[in-house]
């Protein structure tokens, strides 16, 4: 699971200064990423007149190792640097020694007829929003981009792009390729970050894998080997009742409530109760036989379904409507020590209200907002996505999945994970119901929340992406028996028929 490991800037520090504490020579780390920046350059692209624009700091150092090995290899190669060589200090000054061309002063111009750009100008460094030449320059080079007037590889993160936050500080080169290094960071994953970055590729500069455990970070890249040791796949003593039996509270938009089941059902889920008031069961159940039908006209019935203790996993909100009954329904899903979901309406009726919510939190519970109802529900949480879905999870004491391009699933003991793998096919309706219902039926079978939201957010996304454009939510529940059977390694049904029923 290190490889999953996401590296603040900070924490990338620390692993650079535990490593030279430990007798690597800082000059020697340099050497070793600039190498491994031109050894994926000259493996990538055929020699073409070539820019390095280099910063003040140990970006910069490296792009001046970049630029000097470049050149040794026969490409054509100028260097630029924004401030004085004399200003230079420490590693980035041992660097700047050994290049024996000349050094340009920092200006757009130097950019007529350039055909690559290595941008090693701030990486992860920045502090503050660009400006002045600086600007200007990286400004005239997106443009260029754009226009596909010219490439940028960036060494470590496209220099305006900030490392922890992917935020664009004032601008940004969108970059064919970044070479990071040891770990990548979450400006990696985070949008924009993720877009300009391009393709990411990480190097060995010579850390140690066991850096981390000094270090102790807390955030991941979402992917199989984060997961996948708690998810749950039956075995030949597995029945219906071992495999949990989910409750989704359905409401008078029912599409929402069926999609959600139907997620459920093929996420593993071995019985699935829908709740619904009873001139709305007909509708729920006339495309879903195997759905339990439960005619549920007020709260009190809900209580009483959800007396049966094997009904271990709720979900409440798709469809529901924001109302005083979504309110009370959800409530009294939270009421027992069971495993909650709440969705969509039942986000939303607990708006500006995080304490009363928490304060009804005894279980594992997983909140499943997009922008909008996470902004309803935490109105003064501010800071980058991955901030403040870590501050909203300890906040609440609830699981929370921050839905969009690069999904937030964080964990009230401060563990996060950012995910990479949404097509864009996901922006369809529906496909929210369709992932609450997902980690729904993982916890029903028992996966614990984090894991059971960071799979279902993994899965959703590895099946849009098989099915690819056209997709609507309805495609989705029906690739998860081959996402389990070919990603997740499992065995198809056919090869497991001893499993049956009983």
């Amino acid at each position: 699971m290190d490889d999953l490991t996401l590296l603040s800037v900070e924490e990338m520090g620390e692993a650079d200064q535990i490593t030279i504490r430990g007798g690597t020579p800082g000059i020697e780390l340099m050497e070793t990423a600039g190498a491994t920046v031109s050894d994926t350059i000259a493996a990538r692209f055929t020699p073409r007149r070539t820019l390095v624009v280099c910063g003040p700091g140990n970006n910069g150092g490296d792009g001046f190792v970049v630029a000097r090995l470049l050149r040794e290899q026969g490409w054509d190669v100028a260097l630029t640097l924004l401030g004085e060589c004399d200003d230079l200090r420490g590693d980035a000054a041992l660097a700047a020694a050994k290049w024996d061309g000349q050094v340009a002063a920092l200006t757009p111009d130097l950019l007529d007829g350039v055909e690559l750009l290595v941008d090693s100008l701030f990486g992860v460094g920045l502090a503050r929003d660009i400006d002045g030449v600086a600007f200007d320059f990286l400004e005239r080079a997106r443009t260029m981009v754009n226009d596909g007037a010219l490439t940028s590889v960036a060494v470590d993160m496209p220099s305006g792009v900030d490392g922890n936050t992917g935020a664009v500080r004032g601008v940004a080169v969108p970059a064919v390729m970044t070479v990071t290094f040891f770990r990548k960071k979450p400006g990696h994953m985070l949008y924009p970050g993720h877009a300009l970055s391009g393709e990411i590729v990480v190097t060995d500069v010579g850390i140690r894998a066991d850096v981390l455990r000094e270090i102790d970070p807390a955030t991941f890249e979402n992917a199989r080997e984060l997961w996948a040791f708690a998810l749950p796949q039956p075995d030949v003593a597995s029945h219906k009742y071992t495999r949990g039996h989910a409750v989704i509270s359905g409401g008078a938009m029912t599409g929402a409530g069926r999609l959600a089941a139907r997620a459920a059902r093929r996420t593993g889920a071995g019985l699935l109760t829908l709740a619904a008031p009873s001139d709305l069961c007909p509708l729920f159940s006339a495309d879903a036989p195997g759905v339990i039908m439960a005619p549920v006209d007020d709260v009190a019935a809900f209580s009483d379904l959800l007396s049966d203790t094997r009904k271990n996993a709720v979900l409440v909100g798709p469809g529901h409507g924001v109302s005083e009954h979504t309110r009370s329904i959800a409530e009294e899903a939270l009421s027992g020590e069971r495993a909650v979901v709440l969705d969509a309406d039942a986000l939303s009726v607990f708006a500006s209200e995080v304490e009363a919510l928490s304060s009804l939190i005894r279980a594992p519970v997983v909140l499943t907002p997009h922008q909008g109802e996470f902004a309803r529900l935490f109105p003064n949480l501010s800071g980058s996505k991955l901030e403040v879905a870590r501050a909203a999870a300890e906040l609440v004491g609830a699981v929370i999945v921050l839905k969009g391009s690069d999904t937030v699933i964080a964990a009230p003991d401060g563990r996060a994970a950012i995910n990479g793998n949404a097509p864009p096919w996901l922006a369809t309706g529906g496909t929210g119901d369709v992932l609450a219902g997902t980690v729904l039926g993982l916890l029903s079978q028992g996966m614990p929340a984090f894991e059971a939201a960071a799979a279902a957010v993994w899965i959703n996304g590895a099946a849009a992406s098989r099915f690819g454009p056209g997709l609507i939510a309805e495609d989705l529940p029906e690739l998860f028996p081959r996402i389990f059977a070919d990603d997740l390694g499992w065995s198809d049904i056919s090869s497991n028929s001893s499993s049956r029923e009983r």
